[in-house]
């Protein structure tokens, strides 16, 4: 027994007209009256009494009606259930970004996003890039905005876009003076860095570029919020990675580039296949726009 013949049983018991419950079901009268004596065969009552001028239910049909019901209404509620685990189908795309994403990032994105899908709210979450992924694999989040390289098998990626990186000296730094640094030159120097938690393989490629051109960190500190970064460089304790500052750094701070074109944030939106929709389109397009606002390219 198919579904949709319980449907279209369910839809005469009510209509009692052929004619109607066909215009309901957008379908011919024919196909109809087919598929209701396939279904009486196959259960071996008759479902209707049928004249020229009425249609009825039988007792066989009355008692299908009354399994019929909760078994459409079951199917419907699920049909709803699955709708609305797509993103945005309930008016909400849940998604995940860096800690540090640049405002002009989170501008450019929230505007971009609300002009492609004006229904769709997006609710942004303040997420390492680690987290974003389990959440991601998980179902508790729609979309994410990952920095690379990370372990994104399983799921969809837009473009990866890119910013180099430079460093963050106290400007009584021997290397403060330099317009390009080397970074063999910070040999010896502490190092400031996020804590490899929030994003294991970027970690491990920076270190590795570092150690490639001839930068051995005398210590390595981790910190996560940006002022304490900023702090333990002030006090000269380490020096730190970073893309160009957007405003000014605290006195006594010097941002230089380095020589290393590997050294980047490299960044692009992620989704599960499965997840994929408008509103998600709109997201890795609007998250694309917001990075390319920021001078990622």
């Amino acid at each position: 027994m198919e579904l949709r013949h319980l449907r279209y049983f369910a839809v005469l018991a009510e209509e009692l007209h052929f004619g109607r419950a066909a215009e309901r079901l957008h379908m011919a009268q024919p196909p109809l009256s087919q598929r209701i004596r396939d279904l009486e065969r196959e259960l071996g009552v008759t479902l209707f009494d049928r004249t020229r001028h009425r249609v009825t239910l039988t007792e066989a049909g009355a008692l299908l009606l009354e399994h019929a019901r909760p078994i459409l209404e079951g199917a419907e509620a699920a049909r709803e259930a699955m709708r609305r685990i797509r993103p945005g189908a309930s008016g909400v795309l849940r998604a995940g970004v860096p800690p540090d994403t640049a405002p002009r990032t989170l501008q450019t994105l929230v505007t971009a996003f609300t002009e492609r899908v004006p229904d769709v709210l997006v609710e942004l979450h303040e997420l390492t890039t680690e987290t974003q992924l389990g959440r991601l694999r998980e179902g508790e989040l729609d979309a994410g905005l990952v920095r690379h390289p990370c372990d994104t098998v399983g799921l969809a990626s837009g473009p990866v876009v890119h910013r180099r990186l430079g460093v963050v000296l106290p400007e009584r730094h021997h290397a403060a003076d330099q317009e390009l640094v080397r970074l063999r030159v910070l040999n010896g120097s502490p190092l400031v860095i996020f804590p490899r938690e929030m994003a294991p393989s970027l970690y491990d490629h920076m270190l590795a570029a570092c150690r490639d051109n001839g930068f051995l960190p005398g210590a390595i500190r981790h910190a996560r919020n940006p002022d304490f970064v900023l702090g333990l460089v002030l006090a000269g304790l380490g020096v730190h990675l970073n893309e160009p500052p957007a405003g000014a750094l605290p006195a006594g701070l010097v941002w230089r580039p380095i020589d290393e074109p590997r050294l980047t944030w490299s960044t692009s939106a992620v989704w599960r296949p499965a997840q994929a929709g408008d509103a998600v389109a709109a997201f890795a397009d609007a998250a694309l726009e917001g990075l390319r606002a920021a001078d990622h390219t």
